[in-house]
C-alpha cells in the first residue's frame, strides 16, 4: 500500500505526537489544536504528526479492501520511514479505532493513547457496508445533509456556519472509493477482546451530545483499558475537537503530563 501523506509541526527533537482524523475529514480537522484561537498549541511542545487516511486529503485512494488493521499499518510504515520509535497518539472516531488498534499490536510503540468519540465495536455493523454502496453510488456529497447534529450540534453550526462549510468541503474533497472503504473497515473492525491487553495510559473522550459515538459506548473503553480515565465534553457532538478546542486541548496536555510526571 502506498505511504499516507501527512504534515509535521512542532520541534523535531521533542516528543511525538500522532493526530489521527475521523472519516470524512483531512489532516486539517486538527487545526484547532496546533494553531487554536487561544491556549498553547499541542506544537509548542511536541513534534505533532498530522495523517490523512486512505483515498481522504492527498493520501492515495486504496485500489482494495481496507481494515482498521492495514490503516494502523499504514501509520507504522509512515512513522517507520521517518525514524520514529514511541509515540503519543490520539485519534478522533476512525482515528482513535486506529489509535486502539496500534495500542493492542504495537504497545511497546505507543507512550500514550487518547480516543475522542470512537469505539471498540461501532454500532450498527451491518450499516457500514451498506453506506459504502451508497458513496459509491452517489459521491460522498450525499452524506452532507447528515452531518448537522452528527459532526456537531445544532447550535454549533447556527452559531459557526464558517466553521462548518470548512468541514463540509472536506468531505466534497474526499475521494468516494477512500470514503467507502474506510466504511468497510468501521464495520468489520472490533477489539472488544483484544482492549484489555492494552498498556498504554490511556484517556477516552466523549461528545455528550454525540449520536455515533454516545458517551456510554465511549465509556467502556474506560471500563475495560486498564487504568483509563474518561471524561465527557458538554455540548460537543462526533467532533468535540472542533466544537470544543480548548477543552480538549488542555485534556490532552494534561493527559501527557501526567504521563510524564508518573513515569
Amino acid at each position: 500500500m502506498s505511504q499516507l501523506h501527512h504534515h509535521e509541526d512542532g520541534p523535531t527533537d521533542a516528543p511525538v505526537l500522532v493526530l489521527g482524523p475521523s472519516m470524512g475529514t483531512d489532516l486539517h480537522l486538527f487545526d484547532p489544536q496546533v494553531n487554536p484561537a487561544h491556549g498553547e498549541s499541542l506544537a509548542a511542545r511536541h513534534r505533532v504528526i498530522r495523517y490523512d487516511l486512505p483515498g481522504h486529503g492527498k493520501s492515495p485512494v486504496p485500489d482494495q479492501a481496507l481494515t482498521v488493521a492495514d490503516i494502523a499499518s499504514q501509520v507504522i510504515d509512515l512513522l517507520d520511514g521517518l525514524g520514529i520509535e514511541q509515540f503519543h497518539y490520539a485519534g478522533v472516531s476512525l482515528g482513535g479505532a486506529v489509535g486502539q488498534q496500534l495500542a493492542v499490536d504495537h504497545p511497546d510503540r505507543v507512550t500514550t493513547l487518547t480516543a475522542i468519540a470512537t469505539a471498540a465495536r461501532y454500532a450498527d455493523p451491518d450499516s457500514w457496508p451498506r453506506r459504502a454502496t451508497l458513496v459509491r453510488d452517489h459521491g460522498t456529497r450525499a452524506m452532507i445533509d447528515s452531518r448537522e447534529g452528527l459532526w456537531y450540534t445544532r447550535t454549533f453550526a447556527a452559531r459557526h456556519p464558517e466553521i462548518v462549510r470548512w468541514l463540509l468541503a472536506m468531505l466534497d474533497a474526499t475521494s468516494d472509493e477512500g470514503y467507502a472503504a474506510c466504511c468497510e473497515a468501521i464495520g468489520a473492525f472490533d477489539v472488544r477482546d483484544s482492549l484489555a491487553t492494552i498498556e498504554a495510559p490511556t484517556l477516552a473522550i466523549a461528545g455528550a451530545d454525540d449520536p455515533a459515538c454516545p458517551p456510554q459506548t465511549v465509556q467502556l473503553l474506560a471500563y475495560t483499558i486498564r487504568g483509563a480515565r474518561f471524561r465527557t465534553v458538554a455540548g460537543a457532538a462526533h467532533l468535540p475537537n472542533v466544537e470544543r478546542p480548548e477543552e480538549i486541548n488542555r485534556a490532552l496536555l494534561d493527559h501527557f503530563g501526567q504521563t510524564s510526571s508518573n513515569s
